[in-house]
């Protein structure tokens, strides 16, 4: 009787891949892992909640008009964003430049119909403010939508370019108590082969949630997004970290069917050194 040939067209066959993001992003992730032949769990290791409209966050919006340059800095920041200014503007105001901070803040800005500009390379505040018509801001108002928290590099750099800067604070990011069980589930029954988790606060959640598990995780394949963040993981102990090269779904599984072992006519190859970028 032959022997079925491996299906070359399933990469990650045999590996368990274990997604941090938060959801609706982590189900859609896992099932572009799996379309890749892995096995997936989703342990969101951060929450997303909506803020309250305030007077103040509202008249922000009706003021929409008076901007120069309005920022999104992540998928959800957009989505949140064109929520509310759909409640108010029937028409959107002309005159505005649109901004995402990488290519899927501006692919939820573009489905609005707007123009939005983004990085031509990279996802990162750092890649954003290359843009030339972020330069030269003298007098200029920007509107910056955002979580209630974050990184300051943004408001900062563009206020000493000479800009007004408006932050929109949109959502709350938290971290959730998912129960004991589905942590073990996840860990220490599932034992991943590769965690992937997409911003710093992320990985510091995913590490307090696990601190009890006895899967020694930090030697899984580790996906953060940039460099700032794999010292950071470094730093907490994990081994094997690499860097995303995109975060749509599908940059991210190539990512790591480039950095995983192969199987390959029924033999597995070792695993690629990850990236020390």
């Amino acid at each position: 009787m032959a022997t079925p040939r491996s299906n070359t067209s399933q990469p990650l066959t045999g590996a368990r891949v274990l997604i941090c993001r938060p959801e609706p992003q982590a189900s859609r992730l896992a099932g572009a892992f799996e379309a890749a032949g892995a096995s997936t769990r989703v342990l969101p290791a951060i929450e997303r909640v909506p803020l309250p409209e305030t007077p103040e966050a509202r008249q922000v919006i009706l003021d929409l008009d008076l901007y120069q340059h309005v920022i999104a800095v992540s998928p959800y920041a957009a989505s949140q964003l064109l929520e509310r200014i759909d409640a108010w503007w029937p028409q959107l105001p002309v005159g505005v430049h649109w901004y995402g901070v990488g290519a899927g803040t501006a692919a939820v800005m573009a489905r609005a119909g707007l123009a939005p500009e983004h990085p031509p390379t990279g996802f990162t505040s750092e890649a954003l403010l290359q843009l030339p018509s972020l330069q030269n801001l003298e007098h200029d108002k920007v509107l910056l939508a955002r979580g209630d928290q974050g990184r300051e590099l943004l408001r900062q750099t563009l206020e000493q370019r000479g800009a007004r800067v408006t932050v929109l604070p949109l959502y709350r990011r938290q971290q959730p108590t998912p129960p004991a069980t589905v942590v073990e589930a996840c860990l220490d029954h599932f034992r991943p082969d590769v965690i992937v988790a997409l911003s710093g606060e992320t990985l510091n959640n995913f590490i307090a949630l696990s601190e009890n598990s006895s899967h020694n995780y930090r030697d899984s394949l580790l996906l953060v997004p940039v460099d700032r963040v794999a010292r950071q993981a470094r730093t907490a102990g994990f081994k094997r970290v690499v860097c995303a090269t995109g975060m749509t779904d599908e940059e991210i599984v190539e990512r790591v069917i480039h950095c995983y072992p192969r199987q390959q006519a029924g033999t597995t190859r070792r695993p690629e050194r990850p990236d020390r970028q």
